[in-house]
């Protein structure tokens, strides 16, 4: 018998169906055609998704439990997302809430090749919280963007990303972009002492994403950003494999369909697939997460998984600098906050109060 995973899901429809919809989302995502029309019985045995278990929820919504063929993944973090979601995500009311690890997928995939402790290691933190900001709004030149750099790195901060939405246009090409931005970073380190890194933001095909790469080499840049769930989990985990000199921070766009809860997503999966950090949006910001969601988050990003390095939580949107240490005090040590507007709001102050938030996480104490 071939080895199996579990892929579990939430359901809503009339007790009456939630039977043939389980059978039906066992052969969705497995074989994808009537059983009847097929002859292999090896297919049948071990090819074929098999019911593994359904608990009434109540109110019309049920867990169902699915057992998938390992072999149906192969080495693909994309295949893998397609097998356990791929053509249920068509079907309303499904959402997929947890997935099985065996041990074969995280020798496959890796899982973080820095993790925390590495992103740790980039800015001379030992154990403590890391700090982040984004450079925004897109619009702003180049050198406009590095002499905001400049200042957020004056006050000391462990990681100035790119916004998500800096990808290559007209205002601020990356080819530019990229070099002013780490020369105006390089030079705020000169007068600090510290260790803050630039992480730029990637774009475009993985062809494209090559080349913004060995410019970010060039300049000394060790971390990069990219958002998966647009370029391609598949995209993450080639990063991942073939630049393992990159710690990578995935970011949440197009993540909030519900089809995937945010805790799996963010916490098990980006991991598994090569993130060094994941960005999520945290409970009380603008997109609102509850705080059970990102409690959960944080756990499986930073519990063991098969000796998989842990992904750093990121709690972003809408984040203000009073809110640090409850922050703090929710998520514990292993985390880094990324505050952005709050602290464009300063202005002319940016140093000021960067310098204030690094100071918050220095001082924390568990």
């Amino acid at each position: 018998m071939s080895a199996r995973f579990v892929a579990t899901y939430r359901v809503r429809c009339p007790a009456a169906e939630i039977e043939a919809r389980a059978r039906g989302i066992a052969v969705e995502q497995s074989v994808e055609m009537p059983l009847d029309a097929i002859d292999a019985p090896h297919v049948l045995a071990e090819v074929v998704g098999q019911v593994a278990g359904i608990v009434d929820d109540g109110d019309d919504g049920f867990t169902v439990r699915i057992a998938l063929g390992v072999a149906t993944v192969g080495t693909d973090a994309g295949q893998m997302l397609n097998i356990v979601l791929g053509n249920s995500s068509m079907h309303p009311g499904i959402s997929l809430i947890d997935v099985e690890i065996p041990e074969t997928f995280a020798a496959c995939f890796g899982g973080p090749r820095h993790g925390i402790a590495g992103l740790r290691a980039r800015v001379g933190a030992s154990a403590r919280p890391l700090s982040a900001t984004a450079l925004k709004p897109q619009g702003l030149d180049a050198a406009a963007l590095a002499r905001l750099a400049h200042q957020f790195a004056l006050g000391g901060l462990d990681y100035i990303k790119d916004d998500h939405n800096l990808a290559d246009q007209p205002s601020a090409p990356f080819a530019t972009r990229v070099p002013a931005i780490a020369g105006a970073v390089e030079r705020a380190r000169a007068v600090t002492g510290r260790a803050t890194r630039y992480v730029p933001m990637l774009s475009g095909d993985w062809g494209r994403m090559q080349v913004q790469l060995r410019l970010a080499r060039d300049c000394g840049i060790d971390t990069v950003m990219l958002a998966p769930m647009l370029s391609g989990v598949a995209t993450l985990q080639a990063l991942a494999r073939e630049w393992p000199e990159m710690a990578v921070l995935a970011h949440p766009s197009m993540s909030g369909s519900g089809l995937i809860t945010p805790d799996l997503l963010f916490g098990t999966l980006l991991r598994l697939w090569g993130a060094d950090a994941a960005i999520f949006a945290n409970y009380g910001g603008r997109f609102g997460f509850s705080r059970d969601i990102c409690r959960s988050l944080a756990g499986r990003a930073t519990s063991p998984l098969h000796g998989l390095r842990p992904c750093l939580p990121t709690p972003a949107g809408g984040m203000e600098l009073a809110r640090v240490p409850e922050l703090l005090h929710f998520f514990g040590p292993d985390v880094m906050l990324l505050i952005g507007g709050s602290l464009l709001q300063a202005r002319e102050r940016i140093p000021e109060a960067a310098a204030a938030f690094q100071r918050a996480l220095e001082e924390f104490r568990p």
